[in-house]
């Protein structure tokens, strides 16, 4: 499978594209008012601890404090006893009160895993992790584990042992999916870089002022390469010179030989809109996604889940409806992981599929989504069919939807997805008119609306405008402005027939 990272430089913004085959999977951007803080570390305060939440909200210099709960706070290891298989103490924490652990008013080193969300603040923990090439040090915690994306058991099993030979005392590991095939001592230098890291990161918590940054994690560009570099990526392609050759220093570093598979862009046009980027971003902020036989995907998100609807659409199949419904449905199962992974859903999604009355069918549906997520970087859970017929699944929430970081709730549905009906802006302006009447004294109104308001009032209501013209004593004109919005009205007073006539005068 052919990947490319795209990585486009534009002023105070950068945005990164991972294409697989040609085909937007996953889009980052970073700029000057959106610097992502997921991995950054912090030395807080603690402002207040909840006990009937078990959690408790930390002060690390950001707008919001930052949300602390009880199951990511690593405990003083003298208070537990820990097996050596995986030394958190997480379960033993779970069972005390949040106030045995951590008191207001506490200084704490801590590191962010969410990014804020809406009205909710940094998510963040206490077991820190520093990501490198290979290898992911875990200092405050004693365990080694394998990137689940390494299946093959032999394989597992053996970088396990190299792990567990280099790590450092009392210290855990987890070991990437980029240390696939890699030896020992592949795996040294990558090592020292993390522990002198963590050394460093640990000099600094006495030091300064708190709230304050510790360590700020890499920006856009290393971070993707970092954390998305395997062998199948084919190229790195770059738009911006001084961007390529600042990455063309680190990425030989990181990776040795990949500096051959970067490439300058220096065509005219954009970078994405060459590699038809631009329009796949457009599509992917639509509710409705078609798909390729014919058939619909509806996505609908609230604050709580993603609700995503199947419709067969345009989609008539060629045997019995069974085949029809199972034919959408896995060609469906295949776009909802593509579209999870590339919108950065989170949280609890519930698929709609057509109904199956086969269970061979499901079981079908259910391996296709399930080996489609495999692709996926963030962890996903399916948990499967439910009473109802529809398909439960979670997807781990660490940044903001894609569709919030391009779009904000419409100043005019605000967030409903829709937008009051003419006729309904007929009876508000007709309202608003007869209060005037009743309050001042007015020979007429110039009312300025909508052109389609203003047609279904003219045309469908004529006869109502002369009724109420003669109810109120009041002339009545209608007046298009096609700059208003369609729920927009603006309505003028008019004290006399000669003002009216200046009116329109002055307004042609």
């Amino acid at each position: 499978m052919g990947k490319k990272i795209i990585v486009d430089v534009q002023n105070d913004q950068t945005r990164v594209a991972l294409l697989e085959d040609d085909e937007l999977v996953e889009l980052y951007m970073e700029g000057e008012d959106s610097q992502g803080i997921v991995g950054n570390i912090y030395r807080g305060k603690v402002e207040n601890v909840l006990p009937g939440m078990q959690a408790a909200f930390v002060d690390i210099g950001l707008d919001k404090n930052a949300f602390l709960y009880v199951g990511d706070i690593t405990t003083d290891k003298t208070e537990f006893e820990f097996s050596e298989e995986q030394d958190t103490g997480e379960n033993d924490a779970k069972m005390l009160s949040i106030r045995d652990i951590i008191s207001r008013g506490q200084e704490l080193t801590v590191q962010v895993l969410k990014e804020p969300i809406g009205t909710k603040g940094a998510r963040v923990t206490t077991q820190i992790t520093l990501p490198g090439r290979y290898l992911v040090l875990m200092p405050t915690v004693n365990y080694v584990g394998v990137s689940r994306r390494i299946e093959e058991d032999d394989e597992r099993k053996r970088l396990k042992e190299i792990a567990e030979r280099i790590k450092p005392q009392h210290m855990g590991v987890i070991v990437r999916t980029a240390a696939q095939g890699k030896d020992q001592e592949d795996f040294i230098q990558d090592m020292d870089f993390l522990c002198r890291l963590w050394a460093k990161i640990q000099a600094k918590e006495w030091r300064g002022k708190v709230p304050r940054v510790l360590h700020e994690d890499k920006d856009i560009i290393y971070k993707t390469i970092r954390d998305f570099y395997d062998p199948d990526i084919e190229k790195i392609i770059i738009n911006d010179k001084e961007e390529y050759e600042r990455t063309l220093e680190f990425a030989g570093v990181l990776f040795p030989g990949l500096e051959k598979k970067m490439v300058l862009f220096d065509k005219p046009e954009g970078v994405f809109q060459y590699y038809g980027i631009e329009s796949k971003i457009e599509k992917a902020i639509q509710k409705k996604v078609w798909l390729k036989n014919g058939g619909y995907l509806i996505i609908d998100t609230t604050e709580a889940l993603t609700v995503i609807d199947v419709n067969t659409g345009k989609f008539v199949g060629s045997k019995d409806l069974e085949d029809t419904v199972l034919k959408t449905n896995l060609e469906a199962a295949q776009e909802i992981a593509h579209q999870i992974r590339l919108r950065d859903i989170g949280g609890i999604i519930i698929i709609d599929f057509i109904d199956m009355t086969q269970e061979e069918s499901k079981n079908k549906v259910l391996e296709v989504l399930k080996n489609a997520l495999k692709k996926d970087r963030t962890k996903t859970n399916v948990v499967g069919f439910t009473g109802l017929g529809l398909v439960e699944m979670t997807r781990k929430k660490v940044r903001s939807r894609l569709s919030s970081k391009l779009l904000k709730p419409c100043p005019y549905c605000h967030g409903t997805g829709r937008v009051y009906s003419e006729a309904m802006i007929v009876a508000r302006v007709e309202k608003e008119i007869e209060n005037m009447v009743k309050t001042s004294k007015i020979w007429g109104v110039v009312v300025e609306v909508h052109p389609n308001v203003a047609r279904l009032w003219t045309e469908d209501g004529e006869k109502n405008i002369e009724i109420l013209e003669k109810s109120l004593d009041c002339k009545i004109y209608i007046k298009e402005n096609y700059n208003l919005h369609i729920e927009e009205s603006a309505v003028h007073p008019l004290v006399n027939q000669q003002v009216a006539e200046k009116f329109f005068l002055e307004n042609k």
